[in-house]
C-alpha cells in the first residue's frame, strides 16, 4: 500500500475504534492470537522445555504468523480490487487500537467511585490492571486507573499507530501479537523467567521509539486539554526512566506531570508486595476527576500521534 493509503486506512481505523470499540460479538484477531498462544505453549514447552530457545520459537511463530496472515489477507483483497484492499486494511488496523475500550473501562471505575461504590470500583479496576485490587482505598483505585490509562495509551494507541504507518496492518498486528504475548508470558516468575524472555524483549523493542515519542506527545496533548504541559515535559524526562520497564515509565511520568499528581508506590500481585518508583511531584492528592482527565489526555495523544506519524510517513515516502 502507498503512504497515502496507509494514512487513510489508519485514520479510518481510529474512527471505527472511536465508534465501536471492541464489541464482544465481533471476531477479533487479538483474541485469536491469545487462543493460538495458549494452544501452542503446552506442546512446545513439553517438547523443548521452558527454555529461552523454546520461548523464542514460540514468539517467532505467533508474531510472525500474525504478520503473515495479515499480509495474506491483504494480498487476497488486492486481487479483488484496490478499494477492497483499503477496506480490509482499515478493518485489520481497527482491531489493533484500544482507545474506546480503555475509555469504557476507565469510565466504569469513575462511575462506581462517584456513586460511592468502592467495591464495584475495585472490581472494575481489576479488569484493566494486573495488581490486587480487593483492599485498595479510593486514592489507590484512582492511581491504578490513571497508571493503566497512561501505559495503555502507549501500547493500545501510540505504538500500534506507529507500526501501522511504518508497515501497515502486518506490522501493526505483529506489534499487537508481541504485546499480547508479553501480557501472557512476559513475567519474571519461575514459570516464565526464561520462556517469556523473547516475547518481553520483542515487546520492549517495538515500543521503544513510540515510548520516546510520548515525551513530546503528552506535553502537547496536555496543552490541548488544559493540563500542565510544562510539567508533563519535565516529569517525563526526569522520571520516565525510573520504571522497571524501559518504556512504560515514560507515559506514566508524563501523565503524572500533566495532572500534577504523584504516581507509583506499593502494588501487590497475588499477595506479594512489589514497590514501584514514585513518578511526579505531589502538588495535590489524586482525586476521582483525574481518571476522566487521563482519558481525555489519551484521546489527545492518540490524535496527535496519528498526525505526527502520518506526516513523517508522507514526508519520507
Amino acid at each position: 500500500m502507498t503512504a497515502t493509503e496507509l494514512v487513510v486506512a489508519s485514520g479510518l481505523a481510529l474512527l471505527l475504534d472511536a465508534a465501536l470499540g471492541d464489541p464482544p460479538w465481533l471476531p477479533h484477531p487479538v483474541r485469536a492470537i491469545g487462543r493460538a498462544a495458549r494452544a501452542l505453549e503446552p506442546p512446545l514447552a513439553a517438547r523443548f522445555g521452558r527454555t529461552r530457545l523454546a520461548g523464542a520459537v514460540f514468539a517467532v511463530a505467533i508474531i510472525g504468523g500474525s504478520a503473515a496472515l495479515a499480509w495474506l489477507a491483504l494480498g487476497l483483497a488486492r486481487l479483488v480490487s484496490p478499494p477492497f484492499e483499503l477496506l480490509v486494511a482499515t478493518v485489520l488496523l481497527y482491531t489493533t487500537f484500544a482507545a474506546r475500550d480503555l475509555d469504557r473501562e476507565a469510565s466504569g471505575v469513575t462511575r462506581a467511585l462517584r456513586a460511592g461504590d468502592l467495591p464495584g470500583a475495585r472490581r472494575a479496576l481489576a479488569r484493566i490492571v494486573g495488581r490486587d485490587t480487593h483492599d485498595l482505598d479510593t486514592r489507590e483505585v484512582v492511581r491504578g486507573g490513571v497508571e493503566s490509562v497512561a501505559e495503555s495509551t502507549l501500547d493500545g494507541c501510540d505504538a500500534p499507530l506507529f507500526w501501522a504507518l511504518v508497515g501497515g496492518a502486518p506490522a501493526a498486528l505483529a506489534f499487537k501479537a508481541a504485546s499480547t504475548l508479553d501480557s501472557l508470558v512476559g513475567h519474571r516468575d519461575e514459570r516464565y523467567r526464561d520462556f517469556g524472555t523473547a516475547a518481553a524483549r520483542t515487546d520492549d523493542a517495538l515500543c521503544w521509539l513510540p515510548a520516546r515519542a510520548c515525551r513530546v506527545l503528552f506535553p502537547l496533548a496536555a496543552a490541548l486539554t488544559g493540563l500542565r504541559a510544562a510539567d508533563a515535559w519535565r516529569i517525563a524526562w526526569r522520571d520516565g526512566h525510573k520504571s522497571p520497564s524501559p518504556n512504560a515509565g515514560i507515559p506514566e511520568a508524563a501523565a503524572a506531570g500533566a495532572l500534577g499528581v504523584q504516581l507509583g508506590g506499593l502494588n501487590f500481585y497475588a499477595g506479594e508486595p512489589h514497590p514501584r518508583p514514585v513518578l511526579g511531584d505531589r502538588t495535590r492528592e489524586l482525586e476521582v476527576g483525574d481518571l476522566p482527565s487521563a482519558v481525555r489526555l489519551m484521546y489527545a495523544v492518540t490524535g496527535l500521534a496519528w498526525l505526527a506519524f502520518a506526516a513523517l510517513r508522507l514526508l519520507l515516502d
